[in-house]
């Protein structure tokens, strides 16, 4: 710890930017934390009321009650498709594919370069620090090499590894939090994908009339006998 302590003081104008870097590092993790739990969405929850509005209420009351919430999905996926219910299914597919995109995924990356950014410059940072620290430290082991003072510095070199090992400290939960954001962000996308053709799928068979014939039997379907009609007596 005393040796930490000196590090803190004599290499302080290394030590304050790895500092400074650490902090803003554990500040957007928890930011982007906060983002997404704004952006879940409970699906088994929300999906029967929505299927109730919509039968209820028609694709208009659907579409109220989606920007009533503040979850992503609804919000922002399902009020984009509903807004082009109209213009038939197709348009609402183009609409929902370009919402993702363009808005959603955007959005779920926010602050995911800069996390991956402060990780690689903490670590080469660090390294820059132990790097300019040795060398002044080899250079004074040298002045003293005729004095035969060499023992007295050689507690500079431990004292200058202090950079590289923040660096690394300030590098490796960043860079893990940026593998964890990564996965959750195509685990969205997955979910979003799914969500969009459950919508397409209840809006069309909202829009089908009640006394629309059943679809043809699929191909191997053992079709059901006819009954034999009998003469009349």
């Amino acid at each position: 710890m005393s040796a930490f302590v000196s590090f803190l003081t004599k290499e302080w104008y290394f030590a304050i930017p790895m500092i400074s870097m650490s902090l803003v590092g554990i500040a957007l993790v928890i930011w982007r934390l906060l983002l997404n739990l704004n952006a879940k969405t409970d699906m088994n929850e929300f999906m029967p009321l929505f299927q109730k509005k919509l039968e209820a209420e028609g694709p208009d009351g659907a579409l109220r009650y989606c920007r009533s919430r503040t979850d992503m999905i609804p919000r922002r996926l399902y009020s984009t498709g509903l807004q082009s219910a109209k213009q038939g299914t197709a348009a609402m597919r183009r609409a929902m594919a370009n919402e993702v995109e363009l808005e959603i995924l955007p959005d779920l990356n926010f602050l995911l370069p800069v996390i991956l950014a402060i990780a690689k410059v903490a670590t080469m940072v660090g390294l820059l620090g132990t790097v300019i620290s040795m060398i002044g430290t080899f250079s004074k082991i040298q002045e003293a090499t005729s004095s035969g003072d060499v023992k007295g510095h050689s507690g500079a070199i431990g004292l200058a590894l202090f950079a590289t090992a923040l660096g690394l400290v300030t590098a490796i939960p960043l860079v893990f939090s940026h593998v964890l954001f990564k996965a959750w962000v195509t685990k969205q996308e997955t979910k979003m994908k799914a969500a969009a053709h459950k919508l397409l799928i209840l809006v069309q068979a909202q829009k089908a009339p009640p006394g629309a014939s059943k679809p043809p039997a699929a191909p191997g379907a053992v079709q059901p006998a006819a009954r034999p009609v009998s003469p009349p007596r």
